[in-house]
């Protein structure tokens, strides 16, 4: 295994490239909580923080691809110098509003809303520069993918930690503007490494061509269906972990615990994924494992207590990260290297929409159902999910080789 991540990390200016775009990510798993912490300090509202909080979380997750479009238009080096700028610049005058209380909510919401909207694409950029370093390396790609995946959780994991560490020494605006300083290091190496240089912009004609994203999503519908559903199980998660430990007598110390171990299971595949040369296609192995997921949601609707419940928590997490990683990467083959940026995207969306609406589902079926139920209910949603993924056929391929074939 250890060969084969080094392999990944010896490509060309590949370790400088994707630590600067770590170090930029992080502020990702910084930014958010801070300015929840700081609207709720400010405005002594929880339902101001949670609006303020649910703009800005939609603008980030749903303009996601509009600016991956702008990436792949103008090229990662021009287009990363105007929306990180931008991004910091709102969170500076949003600091500058919550810095002393009584801020109009209207306001605040309203740049927020503006602050996620220019919030650059970090992730899919640096899996479009895998894409390349990779040279068409199936293997490869998949190693640096994992690597990619399993990073990520573990900056959305420490960045809540950082914050927490943060506002016991300052105000909870301080965490914005150390995200803010995150931002521009990282987004600074990462636009001055030769491997983001050598990102060549598509043109406004092949964005064009897109029809407002219509023509990459149709081809990559499949994994963004299955990227949404293991979505939806991880918003379903965290709620219902919770409700579980309530109704069993348990304080938030153990759901930290279960939560936990939902990360460790899923970097712990995440890894194994990637270090194992696949023969299965794409295409069934992401049904597979999206199955699995389910399977294991249904498990832990029989959990008698919480030590098993955590059990199959870090179960269903094992076949996250490996569903993601798998989902990027038929998104990936799915368009012409023009395109990257826009695929990657779009299965980025699709996580972050179903986690949304996962906790928003569970929520809603908490309060009227046994918690065995809503396990069971969300596991069968994402097990129809895995049929479906595998019921589609090749169409997306074969699109693409008309493409390919007219151009």
């Amino acid at each position: 295994m250890s060969a084969s991540y080094g392999r990944v990390l010896r490509l060309p200016h590949a370790r400088r490239t994707f630590a600067a775009a770590l170090l930029g990510r992080l502020s990702y798993g910084v930014v958010p909580l801070s300015v929840m912490l700081s609207v709720l300090r400010a405005s002594g509202s929880y339902a101001v923080a949670g609006a303020v909080m649910a703009l800005f979380g939609a603008t980030v997750v749903l303009l996601a691809p509009a600016r991956a479009a702008l990436v792949d238009r103008y090229g990662p080096h021009r287009a990363l110098v105007p929306l990180p700028a931008a991004h910091l610049a709102l969170l500076g005058t949003l600091t500058v509003a919550l810095w002393r209380p009584g801020a109009p909510p209207v306001l605040l919401g309203a740049l927020a809303a503006l602050a996620g909207a220019c919030a650059p694409p970090l992730g899919p950029t640096m899996r479009a520069v895998w894409s390349r370093l990779a040279q068409d390396d199936k293997a490869l790609l998949q190693r640096a993918y994992s690597l990619d995946g399993v990073a990520e959780e573990l900056l959305f994991v420490s960045g809540p930690l950082l914050v927490g560490v943060l506002v016991a020494v300052a105000p909870p605006t301080a965490g914005i503007l150390f995200g803010a300083a995150l931002m521009l290091a990282g987004t600074a190496g990462f636009v001055r490494s030769p491997a983001v240089r050598a990102v060549p912009a598509a043109g406004p004609v092949s964005v064009r061509r897109d029809r407002g994203g219509r023509r990459v999503l149709r081809r990559v519908g499949r994994p963004v269906a299955a990227a949404a559903s293991v979505g939806l199980a991880i918003g379903v998660l965290d709620l219902l972990v919770v409700v579980f430990a309530e109704r069993h007598g348990h304080g938030g110390a153990s759901v930290a615990w279960v939560l936990a171990a939902l990360s460790a299971g899923s970097a712990v595949g995440g890894m194994l994924n990637g270090a194992v040369n696949w023969r299965a296609l794409a295409r069934t192995r992401l049904a597979a494992l999206t199955l699995c997921l389910g399977l294991a949601l249904l498990g832990a609707g029989c959990a008698p207590g919480l030590g098993t419940l955590a059990l199959f928590v870090s179960g269903a997490g094992f076949f996250v990260s490996p569903a993601l990683t798998t989902a990027y990467l038929i998104a990936d083959e799915a368009v012409p290297p023009e395109a990257r940026t826009r695929a990657g995207a779009w299965v980025n969306t699709a996580v972050n929409a179903g986690s949304t609406g996962g906790t928003a589902l569970a929520g809603a079926l908490a309060g009227r159902l046994p918690v065995a139920v809503c396990f069971a209910v969300t596991g069968g949603v994402v097990a129809v999910a895995a049929a479906l993924v595998m019921a589609q056929g090749a169409r997306v391929r074969g699109a693409l080789r008309e493409e390919v074939a007219v151009r």
